[in-house]
């Protein structure tokens, strides 16, 4: 194994990170979609927003999750290096994206409850830039084949 092909020990670092914060994206969808109304209770949503999530039509859904469950995949890429990381990276930040055009334009959500959402989701958008960069970068070094 030549020195560019070695795994550098960022590499473990940014996995273990983006499994606990890609993990709970995803830990959050699943929930949602299989403990429903009484997840939503358990984090004191309204009943507004709980009425929202339920009426969520299915395309909506499948985006939310290609953004939440393609983002644990790629990390879980990452760590087992594979190119596909960055590929799926990208498939799940364009999710987001698409949610995010859910959410903002096509079926604002009603109060939610919780101030300041918009500064969470440009955090969202940064951790998605940010992985998608590092996988890239990692297959250019030849670490993800």
């Amino acid at each position: 194994m030549s020195e560019a092909t070695k795994t550098p020990w960022h590499l473990w670092a940014v996995g273990i990170v983006g499994l606990l914060w890609n993990g709970f994206g995803a830990f959050d969808f699943l929930s949602t979609q299989l403990r429903g109304e009484a997840y939503l209770r358990d984090l004191n949503m309204s009943e507004a927003a709980i009425a929202y999530y339920a009426a969520m039509p299915w395309w909506a859904l499948a985006i939310w999750a290609v953004g939440t469950l393609g983002a644990l995949i790629g990390t879980i890429l990452l760590l087992l290096r594979s190119k596909w990381a960055f590929h799926v990276f990208v498939a799940s930040f364009a999710g987001f994206l698409l949610s995010l055009v859910y959410s903002y334009v096509l079926s604002p959500p009603p109060d939610m409850g919780v101030d300041n959402m918009w500064i969470m989701q440009i955090v969202i958008a940064a951790a998605c830039v940010f992985f998608i960069w590092y996988a890239w970068t990692m297959t250019k070094r030849g670490v993800l084949r």
